[in-house]
Order: structure tokens, then C-alpha cells, then sequence
């Protein structure tokens, strides 16, 4: 958990078509190849990495043998390791899903892919609902929303998220043209798929009045968007800090603001808990597990909510866990990572290395995570 985990996955015949007067690249490879064409999304997705040299020693990247990933990975310098095998020599669509696949088992902040559409489609055939991922454009075709205009931007945008700067996520919609319909002179696009991509904004957002992100309103956008997805007989443990109790009484629960409290169907069902109590409601019964970060220092496990004890938060599932912050809290880290501290360092490990942040109504962040000792309470 101490670098960033990133995936990469190259089609290295992306591309490979243009130059050729293919008019694209899906089921015409060898005879681009046969006409000279060489391939380029290497090259390109060079250019997108170069970004990332400054920091390569905060990072690991994660990626399938040869010319998908790892020798470019090693003639950069970049620490990586494999995490599949090519079917054969010649890459094809069933290694991308496979990479895929296996990118998201070993639980990667971000899956960098270079490609066209049909990449595209394959990484969304396979890809998990909310995993970011962020397209490196080295097809004939780029129609789909989820690509950066250059590779020089596809480096700047993961260089932010290694960076600690505010990642907003969105949803990029996944289209590709027919290139038989092309190559006869047709246009034919359709709709695929949509996937979840990182997106460029602003440090401090402009969020209602004046231009001024206010707390207050921003804490009674995250109480809609939680009370939109209540989940009946699910208990919902709200730790301490004034970001939670004002959210909480945003909803109108009377809850502590120091203390572990815990929610089911809209009723404060237990106030100011203790370790054992908290356990005891949780063990067992699906919940979800709210915290927010220490302003300025960033922890959001092990500082003032030791009651969240690593049975606790094996019992509630790490992958049910919700940062809630503002953008103003986070901007207070200037770029250090969020810190957990459980007291379990196994535990702590099997933390991703960035964390989905609710940051507004339906807005989410990703930001690094990573592990720290200083000791304040949530504010």
C-alpha cells in the first residue's frame, strides 16, 4: 500500500490500420501488417507514461507480458510485475478482458488501457461497475467518452491522482463505429457500454453561492444522495467528526459528535457505542461502515474512532466502507494521501491504494490512500 497500483494494458495492434487505409484495425491486422504497417500504441502510451517518470518510485504497475505492457514497462524503468499469459504470440480482444479480469482481482486504483473503440468495448465487457479506468488513445477510431484527448493528457491525469490532487469520477460512454459499414462508405455508430473514468476538475470546484464551496450546503447534498440509497435492514455506522453529525442532522438523526453511532431504516438504533457493542450490531448483519478524514492530517481509521477495531472492520467488509469529505476538507491535505491506522497491519495492507471520497450530491473522488501516526481527533 505504500505506492499506487496502477493497471496497464496495451493492444499493440491498435492502430494499425489507420496508416494502411484500413479504416480501423478490428479483423484486419495481418493484412495492415502485410501492407507495412507498423505498429504504434506502444509509442503512444511511451508518451503517456512519461508523465509519470518523476514519481515511478511511488508507484507499481500491474500488466500482461510483452507488448502488452510489461516491456515497455521495463525499457522505461517502471517496478511492475505480471499478472497473466498471453493465449499467443499475437495478442488478441480475449487477453484485453483476461487482463482485465485479473487487474481488477489484484484491486488496482486505476486500469490504464491504450487502444481505439473496440478496445473499449472489451475492457467494458469485463469491467466491474465502478472500477476507474482511463483510456490512452491508439486506435483509427476514438469515439468513446471514456479517452483523453492526447496520451501527453492520459500522463497528466494519472500524474494527479499519484500526486493526491482531486480526481473527480464520471461516467465515459463506451461507442464504436461498424468498420465493415466503413469500409463500404457507411457510417453506422451505435452505444455500447459506459465505464467509469476519471475526469479533469478544478482543485476547488465552484459549488453554489458565489462560486464558494459552503459546507453546510454541501453537507445537505450528501445527506439526498445517502438518503437516496438507503438500503432497508442495512446498518449504517456513522463515525465521529462534525462532517458526519452535521450530515446526520442534515437527515434529522440525533447522533454524537465524538462518538460511534450506528443507523438502520432512518432510526438512530444505537448512540456513542463501544468496540464490543459496535461488533455485536455488526456481526453478522450487512452494513456499511461512514467515515470522514481528519482535516489538514487525513486519517480515517485509528484516530478518535478506535471503537472501528479490525474485527470491526473485517466484519462490516473494507469494501463497504465511505469516505465522506468536501472538497475544501481534502484540499486541507495539500496532496498527502488519506492515512488508516487500524492497529491489524495485515489489514491495513489490503486497503486499496486509493479510496472512492463522497464529495457532493452523486459526486465521487478518488483520492490515494496510504498509512500515518499522527494522532488528532476528526474534526
Amino acid at each position: 500500500m505504500d505506492r499506487i497500483r496502477i493497471g496497464l494494458i496495451i493492444n499493440p495492434l491498435a492502430g494499425i490500420g489507420g496508416p494502411t487505409a484500413l479504416k480501423g484495425s478490428d479483423g484486419v491486422a495481418s493484412l495492415a501488417l502485410a501492407r507495412g504497417a507498423e505498429p504504434r500504441a506502444a509509442e503512444r502510451t511511451r508518451v503517456a507514461l512519461e508523465h509519470l517518470l518523476p514519481v515511478r518510485e511511488r508507484l507499481e504497475f500491474l500488466t500482461f507480458p510483452g507488448p502488452m505492457g510489461a516491456d515497455l514497462l521495463a525499457d522505461m524503468g517502471f517496478a511492475h510485475r505480471l499478472v497473466g499469459a498471453l493465449e499467443k504470440e499475437q495478442s488478441s480482444a480475449a487477453d484485453t478482458r483476461h487482463a482485465v479480469q485479473a487487474l481488477q482481482e489484484a484491486g488496482v486504483a486505476l486500469i490504464l488501457f491504450a487502444g481505439g473503440d473496440g478496445t473499449a468495448r472489451d475492457v467494458a465487457e469485463v469491467a466491474r461497475e465502478g472500477q476507474p479506468v482511463l483510456g490512452i488513445p491508439a486506435g483509427v477510431k476514438i469515439h468513446s467518452g471514456v479517452y483523453t484527448i492526447s496520451p501527453r493528457a492520459a500522463g497528466e491525469l494519472a500524474r494527479r491522482l499519484v500526486d493526491g490532487g482531486l480526481v473527480r469520477l464520471t461516467q465515459g460512454e463506451v461507442r464504436d463505429l461498424d468498420e465493415a459499414a466503413l469500409r463500404e462508405g457507411r457510417v453506422a455508430a451505435r452505444w455500447y457500454a459506459e465505464l467509469t473514468v476519471p475526469e479533469e476538475g478544478h482543485f476547488m470546484q465552484h459549488v453554489k453561492q458565489a462560486g464558494m464551496e459552503t459546507e453546510e450546503l454541501v453537507l445537505a447534498d450528501l445527506a439526498a444522495w445517502l438518503e437516496d440509497s438507503w438500503e432497508d435492514d442495512v446498518r449504517y455506522v456513522f463515525g465521529p467528526g462534525s462532517t458526519l453529525h452535521g450530515l446526520a442532522a442534515d437527515l434529522h438523526l440525533d447522533t454524537t459528535l465524538l462518538g460511534v453511532d450506528v443507523i438502520e431504516n432512518g432510526e438512530v438504533i444505537a448512540r456513542d457505542v463501544t468496540e464490543a457493542q459496535l461488533f455485536e450490531l455488526v456481526d453478522g448483519h450487512p452494513a456499511f461502515l461512514l467515515v470522514t478524514a481528519i482535516g489538514g492530517q487525513g486519517h480515517i481509521l485509528g484516530r478518535g474512532n478506535q471503537q472501528i477495531s479490525p474485527r470491526v472492520l473485517r466484519a462490516i467488509g473494507i469494501e463497504r466502507l465511505r469516505v465522506i469529505a468536501t472538497k475544501r476538507k481534502l484540499g486541507t491535505l495539500e496532496g498527502r494521501p488519506l492515512l488508516v491506522d487500524s492497529g491489524d497491519a495485515g489489514l491495513d495492507a489490503s486497503f486499496p491504494a486509493a479510496v472512492r471520497v463522497w464529495a457532493g450530491y452523486k459526486e465521487e473522488l478518488l483520492y490515494p490512500l496510504g498509512w500515518g501516526s499522527e494522532d488528532e481527533l476528526p474534526a
